[in-house]
């Protein structure tokens, strides 16, 4: 019981971390993504992120690559990857289409849809999680929204995205205890990475100036962002009920907030302030 929890309490500091490191990710991607396109940044990223994981799987498992290199691994990681494509792919088109407000708001209430498919799947849910799923919406409500709501086509584009992220958290949660949770995310990596470069070949033409401008953007997005966060993820996200996880993770909402008050100036007015706090609420509800 006592290991039991302690797992638990690792686990959910590890996806809070993953909270913090995505959060700041958004401010790296404001930057990033004007200079190179949406395809592009995400295609290299993803391919960066995949190439830092390599090293570590060597090293942890001393070369010996076909123990864990199985067919679950694969598998996983190759759905996860496509998961991950997708859902970028919908959030960048929403973005295009819609406000920022609505975009945060919208993509986070994977929140909710998270424990909808759990049970679905035959997932056991307490009431206080139920309960918990309330008020981080009424907090990225406050934090997020600032103007009418009205549903148009970039609203669905992000709704679609909101549900391809759920999906994305339940095959983590279905393969991450059957393989090695770094080899599932470096193939991850590689797939999504394959997949943007592929649309970005049709869509996007970058030059390597426009790249080695967004260089610093690139790299924090590829290798802390990709490479460590999403790891973390997959390795501690087991430990975690699958609803809880996706709580705590939707605080990356919050410290993209905290990223773009401290980086890029921008200020948290007392509405904004409160949305926190309800958030913060929730993850202490659904943990207890």
């Amino acid at each position: 019981m006592k290991t039991g929890m302690n797992k638990n309490i690792k686990g959910s500091i590890m996806l809070l971390l993953t909270a913090i490191i995505w959060g700041f990710a958004f401010v790296a991607q404001s930057v990033g993504i004007n200079s190179t396109g949406p395809f592009a940044f995400n295609g290299i990223r993803n391919i960066i992120g995949g190439l830092v994981l390599i090293p570590v799987i060597l090293i942890i498992n001393k070369g010996h690559l076909k123990q864990v290199l199985t067919r679950d691994a694969v598998i996983g990681g190759l759905c996860c990857g496509a998961c991950l494509f997708v859902a970028s792919t919908f959030q960048q088109w929403g973005i295009v289409l819609s406000t920022v407000g609505k975009a945060s708001f919208i993509t986070a209430l994977y929140v909710v849809i998270v424990p909808i498919m759990g049970v679905f799947i035959g997932k056991k849910v307490s009431i206080r999680v139920w309960i918990g799923v309330a008020l981080p919406l009424a907090g990225l409500y406050l934090l997020c929204m600032t103007d009418s709501f009205t549903i148009g086509a970039g609203d669905i584009y992000l709704l679609i995205c909101a549900a391809c992220f759920s999906i994305h958290i339940l095959v983590i949660d279905y393969f991450s205890p059957k393989a090695d949770g770094v080899v599932i995310s470096c193939i991850q990596f590689f797939f999504a990475g394959v997949l943007c470069l592929i649309a970005m070949a049709f869509t996007e033409h970058p030059t390597w100036e426009m790249i080695y401008e967004g260089r610093y953007a690139i790299l924090y997005a590829g290798i802390l962002s990709c490479g460590v966060a999403y790891t973390l993820q997959v390795v501690y996200q087991k430990d975690v009920e699958p609803t809880a996880a996706s709580l705590i993770l939707c605080l990356e909402s919050v410290f993209g907030a905290i990223g773009g008050w401290l980086l890029l100036g921008q200020t948290l007015s007392l509405r904004e302030i409160g949305g926190c706090a309800l958030m913060f609420a929730a993850i202490v509800l659904a943990q207890f």
